[in-house]
């Protein structure tokens, strides 16, 4: 088989760690160039090479994004793919508003004008070269209202809206994949939870049984029937494997897109 990645130009956000991290490291082993930026600038150091080049980049920060794509179309010559991946997740209820306005505020201009800012910095230079390919990192948390997730599922919301509707304005020159996954444990994002209780409208019923996977996923003797991708039981996506399905969207012909997927572990406890 072919491997379509080998010599196109993507640029990850939010590539310091987690999932950006992998997808970074990845693409750049299977032959990609890849433009990895991050707020985070000294953890992006051990990422740099041949195939990378790196930057602190807030994708808060229109002119700073414009900045990173034109170092990277200075370097490769092109921008073939963006991954808008950086995001954050603050869970509160409206009753937690005194602690959590503050996070929120801060998810609604990383999770909604981070990936317009993404979209923007790349779009003409698309455009000019007759082709591209936007990812964008959505969440089975837009998809539906869920009770504690108000803000965040709204953010990821406003993606699936930003996303088709680039897709249909810029058919023939674009592509368009929005990605959605589930809980991915790994990735840190559980960290910007406000209010724990606030992940257990998500889950419903399936809350007990769900934390005693984790336990038991996350504890000293971990199973295999939960743990391993060649199970059917497996019950909480890795880093790594969900940058390998996201890379498998863009690993593709120029004419073939993948526009729209959800990504999880086949025994997870996600209701959405």
């Amino acid at each position: 088989m072919l491997n379509h990645l080998e010599g196109r130009t993507l640029i990850v956000t939010g590539a310091a760690g987690g999932f950006g991290r992998e997808l970074t490291m990845q693409a750049a082993a299977r032959g990609a160039n890849v433009g990895a930026c991050d707020i985070d600038e000294p953890a992006l150091a051990d990422l740099a090479g041949d195939r990378t080049i790196t930057g602190g980049v807030d994708v808060t920060d229109l002119g700073a994004m414009r900045s990173f794509a034109t170092r990277v179309t200075e370097r490769f010559g092109a921008i073939d793919v963006i991954i808008n991946n950086a995001g954050v997740m603050p869970l509160a209820f409206y009753a937690d508003h005194a602690m959590a306005a503050d996070a929120w505020s801060r998810c609604i201009d990383i999770n909604i004008k981070g990936v317009l800012h993404g979209i923007i910095a790349v779009h003409d230079q698309m455009m000019a070269q007759g082709r591209g390919h936007v990812v964008n990192i959505s969440s089975v948390f837009g998809n539906h209202p869920v009770a504690g997730s108000a803000v965040y599922g709204a953010t990821k919301a406003a993606v699936n809206v930003l996303s088709e509707s680039l897709r249909q304005e810029s058919l023939g020159a674009i592509k368009v994949t929005t990605i959605r996954p589930t809980g991915v444990p790994g990735t840190g994002l559980a960290a910007g939870v406000l209010n724990p209780e606030a992940i257990d409208p998500v889950l419903g019923t399936n809350r007990a049984q769900f934390y005693d996977k984790m336990t038991r996923i996350f504890g000293a003797d971990p199973p295999a029937d939960l743990t391993s991708p060649d199970s059917i039981g497996y019950a909480a996506m890795s880093p790594a494997l969900m940058a390998e399905q996201v890379l498998h969207t863009i690993d593709q012909p120029w004419g073939v897109s993948i526009s729209d997927i959800t990504i999880r572990a086949s025994n997870d406890d996600y209701l959405m």
